[in-house]
């Protein structure tokens, strides 16, 4: 479960929506299609067309996992700061009703327009 004290997933980077479709279609459900993926050091974040799914892999071998899901229609608000010269990480902050907030950085060349349009695209 996801630790809204201490909510932040750190140094995301883009990876192969497709390859953790076929990690997660035993928990999507009917008609659920994976957007976007980021991966961190050993802990994922999936976007999909219902829901923010953060993945927290633990155990030394990795193979326990924990699937956190954050349906949009919880969001109260969110916020995107994109990356600029020096600071090179873009930011997505997400509110979530009766849970708290997270907080994902982005390394290198996320567009976090794309992802802030498409959590508003899900809940405006």
């Amino acid at each position: 479960m996801i630790d809204f004290q201490n909510g932040t997933y750190v140094k995301l980077g883009p990876s192969d929506p497709q390859q953790v479709a076929a990690e997660l279609a035993p928990i999507l459900v009917d008609d659920e299609r994976v957007h976007l993926s980021f991966r961190g050091m050993r802990d994922s974040v999936v976007f999909t067309d219902k829901r923010l799914i953060a993945i927290n892999v633990q155990g030394l071998t990795g193979k326990k996992r924990d699937y956190s899901s954050l349906p949009y229609n919880k969001i109260q608000a969110w916020s995107i700061e994109t990356a600029g010269r020096f600071d090179l990480d873009a930011e997505l902050e997400l509110w979530f009703s009766g849970l708290g907030k997270i907080r994902l950085d982005f390394k290198g060349q996320v567009d976090i327009r794309t992802i802030g349009k498409l959590i508003g695209d899900h809940v405006l």
